[in-house]
Order: C-alpha cells, then structure tokens, then sequence
C-alpha cells in the first residue's frame, strides 16, 4: 500500500486536490482509501462528523464499518484538549490502519506542516508513521507564497520527507504566466518538483450565500430561494454612497456580497441595483422597508446578523466551498481542473504504484 499527504494551509483547495487525485487513480482501476488525521472545528457537522470525510466516503464507496476515524480537533485553543498527546498519536496511526485496509492507495488530507508541532501530533511526524510522501498545495498569491513554498518544502526534507512535489491551486488567471514561467522553474532549480499548476474555478473556489449563512446565523429576510448563489467577492459598507458605488459597478459585481449596517439602507439598495449576490446586514439593524421590497424583486438574498460588522467578516473569511457528494457539477470541475492541470506521469512515477 502507498500513502500520500496533502497538505497545505487553510482555504489552499486540499479537499478538491485530494477529491481530484483520488479520482483519477480510482479511475486506472486502483482501491483508493481516505483519511483525514487532523480536522477544524468549522469543517464538522453537528453529529461530530468531518464534513470532507463523509464526501471522500460517498465519492469513492468507502465502506464506514470501521466507524468514526480518530482525529484531533485543531482549533485555536487546542492544548487544552490533548493531555496524553502519545495516545492520541496511537489511536490515529491505529485508525489509519484500519481505514487503509485493502487498498492501494491512501490518500490523506492534511493541515499546513506546523499545525499541532508542540504535542507531537503535526502532519511530518503522522507522515512518518504512515509511511506518507507529501504533496504541498500552494495557493499562489504573490512573490511570498513562492517563499512560503520553498520554506515548506525545505522543512519537510529536514523531517526527512519524500516530497512528491508541489502543486500551485486556486490560481488567478492574471497570476498563471508568472507561476508558469517563474515561480515553477524557481522551484524546480531547487530540485523540487512542480506536480501541476490548476487555475481558479468559480465552480469550486467560490463558497455560496448559504454557506456564509451557516457561519453568521441569523434572519434571512428575502431572496431565501436563491441561497445557492457563489460569491467571489465582500464588499464593506463602510464608506460613502459614491465610493461604495464606484466598486459595485468594477467587473463581476453580481457575484459580490455587500456586507454592511442595517441602517445603510442608500448603501444595500444601490448594491441592489448592481445585482448583487447578498445583502448581510449586520449589529441586528432591522432594514428599511424598500431594501426587502427591491431584493424581493431581484430575488437577492439578504441576512440580517447581530454579529457586528467586524466580527460578521471574521466569521465569513473563514467560510470556504464545501463540495458535496451530490454536486455533480462542481466534481466534475474538480476532476477536470485535476485531469487537465497535474503532470500525471511524473505523479505516478513518485507515487510508484505497480502499473494498471
């Protein structure tokens, strides 16, 4: 059986890699298994489940008979919870066993390499025990994620890690000649490998309106119909009707969220006008009558919080696209992005999987 680690920092696409990979291999006809060591408290579900698990179960017809996987919750106050941190360590190489079985190939979704590094419990330690080789995901932002990557990848080579190779995600189409032509050749003269370079899909890089609502709470007063809506973009309605109009009408406005008091009423029906995604409203100011009526009209979504404004964006920047099991759609742009973005024969070379 061969073992490979995902990992990388939140919001970096390690999901829809992993969902990717594990498609494709389960396509050349080898037994794909999941397994997901470290989860954050905003990906489980009520019932204490990991939302990404139980699609990677669905997707690939994971059997659940083993139960629960044993995990470790990293949230920000984390070391209050672990007290016996080699237990937990035992458990989950244990669960790791078990969830593996008879397949080929684990596919393992990780965090960013430093999480958890002061009880032991960080993705290069559970690499080695899991006889993992690793792929970094790089969501390419700017020189400093090159840096970033080049820091990791170093890192990882000091835990004494089989680096598989990078792959640069979620890239903007105005960043894709530069990671192309720069950051990738600057990788590979370092003599780390560059598995793939995936442009940004809307369709699975944009978390839609509901998913924004199940972060804040609160009333949703219009639009209910049309929580589906994916929202690339947060505006802040904390500026002058002017200002906030100049950057509702700049490119893709439909697909932004207007996030502001509920006592802008100027502001939410000028965003209104623009067709916005949403309209969040927030420190439980209850709107003026014609920002429901028009958004009733347009069939805009809008939200009415007590959070106020600043906390309601903390809360939404840690929203990311949860992929279901029954989108097909977006596991489509998935499977595609991967089949077309990836160096699958150099994948499979430092996966070395016995042919098919």
């Amino acid at each position: 059986m061969q073992a490979v680690c995902v990992m990388g920092d939140p919001g970096s696409g390690k999901t829809a890699i992993c969902l990717g990979l594990s498609l494709n291999l389960k396509a050349r006809g080898y037994r794909v298994g999941f397994f997901k060591p470290t989860v954050r408290p905003a990906g489980l579900t009520q019932a204490g489940a990991d939302e990404d698990t139980l699609l990677m179960r669905e997707v690939l017809g994971m059997s659940d008979a083993a139960g629960m996987p044993a995990r470790v919750v990293a949230g920000p106050h984390y070391l209050q919870k672990y007290e016996r941190p080699e237990e937990d360590r035992r458990a989950i190489i244990e669960s790791f066993r078990q969830v593996a079985g008879n397949a080929a190939v684990m596919v393992i979704e990780g965090t960013a390499p430093h999480v958890l590094l002061s009880l032991g419990l960080d993705l290069p330690g559970l690499c080695r025990d899991f006889g993992a080789g690793a792929i970094y995901i790089c969501r390419a932002e700017d020189d400093l994620s090159l840096d970033r990557t080049i820091l990791i990848n170093e890192y990882l080579r000091t835990r004494e890690i089989a680096v598989l190779g990078t792959i640069f995600n979620d890239v903007q189409r105005t960043l894709l000649d530069k990671v192309r032509g720069i950051y990738a050749p600057l990788l590979e003269a370092r003599g780390m490998p560059v598995l793939g370079v995936i442009p940004r899909n809307v369709e699975i890089s944009a978390p839609t309106v509901a998913e924004f609502h199940a972060a804040l709470g609160g009333d949703i007063l219009a639009g209910e119909d049309n929580l589906d809506r994916q929202v690339e973009d947060i505006l802040v309605g904390a500026m002058t009707l002017d200002s906030a109009l100049s950057y509702l009408r700049r490119g893709a406005a439909a697909n932004r969220a207007l996030v502001t008091g509920g006592d802008r009423a100027d502001l939410a029906l000028a965003a209104l006008e623009t067709n916005a995604a949403a309209i969040i409203l927030t420190g439980g100011l209850y709107p003026d009558v014609r920002v429901l009526a028009r958004a009733a009209e347009r069939g805009v979504p809008v939200i009415l919080v007590h959070h106020d404004t600043y906390r309601a964006l903390e809360r939404m920047h840690e929203v990311s696209r949860k992929i279901r099991a029954d989108d097909s759609r977006a596991i489509a742009a998935v499977r595609d992005g991967f089949d077309q973005g990836c160096d699958h024969e150099r994948l499979m070379s430092g996966l070395r999987l016995p042919p098919r």
